[in-house]
């Protein structure tokens, strides 16, 4: 098959968590480790070299799954990838619509609930649901099949990152880290709030492993309030705005704009308008490796992806279970 190279239009999304019982996956359950080391200062910058904005792209909607309705921020013609980052979805689904049956290999998602709840199945015997404010932080490795499904009448909405795995990690054994909202850790100051899904900031930290390291946090600025943030400067970052209104470095932007941030060590935003600000940060360290990708597979080179498709058609190398599984 022809090489999709970046990210292509994909109907495979969502994964949602639950405990293992299978020993296929593991769950891990690390101690914190901090995987980058940026602080905030709400009244003076932290750092010396602002990012700007160098590209501001309104996430459209389009279908996807079976009847869902997505915003694709990363992952559009507009914005392809941003490496290490293939895809984020800000999703919708109410039933009967939803995402069924479906594999992935190569790369990561982390879905963060906003509305609602997803219930999610696996081939390996994996299901729970996942409600408002909790994270999971899958971890495809070499081979995952699953099935997302709407919890309530909804709308049940969230969004969902993909993040590529280095050639090293592609075929690692599937896992997952989970967080609930309750122990998501938070910070407050000055009329800034932030929830923090990975990395640290605020002098607090989250205890999520990111195998390819990269920080995700969730802010809301008060009207009036001020965020100075330090990124690491030779990651890759980026704004996706969830409510509100807000002056990103020097660039105005509202509901539903990503913005991708150029060089420097940081970024400054300020919200002038009379309603809260809110917005996820996202930044990683980039692989700068080859990517292919077909659909939910995401490989280095054709002939990987050519091994991928053939192993889950004959159910093997990770896909053991495949043929045999259906989800209820």
């Amino acid at each position: 098959m022809r090489a999709i190279i970046s990210i292509a239009t994909t109907r495979y999304s969502k994964l949602l968590f639950s405990k293992p019982n299978n020993r296929h996956i593991k769950t891990i359950v690390p101690s914190i480790i901090r995987n980058i080391m940026s602080e905030s200062d709400h009244q003076s910058p932290a750092f010396t070299s602002p990012k700007m904005v160098v590209k501001k792209v309104l996430a459209k909607s389009q279908s996807e799954g079976d009847g869902a309705t997505v915003r694709r921020a990363i992952g559009s013609r507009d914005l392809r990838n941003l490496d290490p980052f293939l895809m984020l979805d800000d999703f919708s689904v109410s039933p009967p619509a939803g995402f069924p049956d479906h594999p992935h290999r190569g790369f990561e998602t982390v879905t963060y609930m906003l509305q609602g709840g997803i219930t999610h199945q696996d081939f390996a015997g994996h299901k729970g649901t996942i409600w408002a404010g909790d994270v999971q932080w899958m971890t495809a490795g070499r081979g995952i099949v699953h099935s997302e499904m709407p919890a309530g009448e909804g709308p049940n909405t969230g969004l969902q990152l993909w993040i590529n795995l280095s050639r090293k990690d592609k075929m690692i054994e599937p896992r997952y880290q989970e967080l609930l909202s309750k122990d998501i850790r938070r910070a407050e100051k000055d009329g800034v709030e932030v929830r923090v899904i990975a990395g640290e900031t605020m002098g607090v930290s989250s205890p999520v492993f990111t195998r390819t390291p990269a920080l995700f946090f969730d802010f809301t600025l008060k009207p009036k309030a001020q965020l100075h943030q330090s990124i690491p400067e030779t990651w890759s970052s980026f704004v996706y705005i969830i409510e509100g209104e807000g002056v990103f470095g020097s660039t105005h932007a509202s509901a539903h704009h990503v913005l991708v941030l150029g060089p420097g060590d940081g970024l400054s935003v300020s919200n002038k308008s009379s309603e809260p600000l809110r917005f996820v940060l996202v930044g990683g360290q980039p692989i700068n490796e080859p990517v292919v990708q077909h659909g939910p597979f995401v490989m280095n080179s054709q002939d990987e992806i050519n091994q991928t498709i053939q192993d889950y058609h004959y159910g093997q190398n990770g896909f053991e279970m495949a043929k045999s599984w259906r989800s209820q």
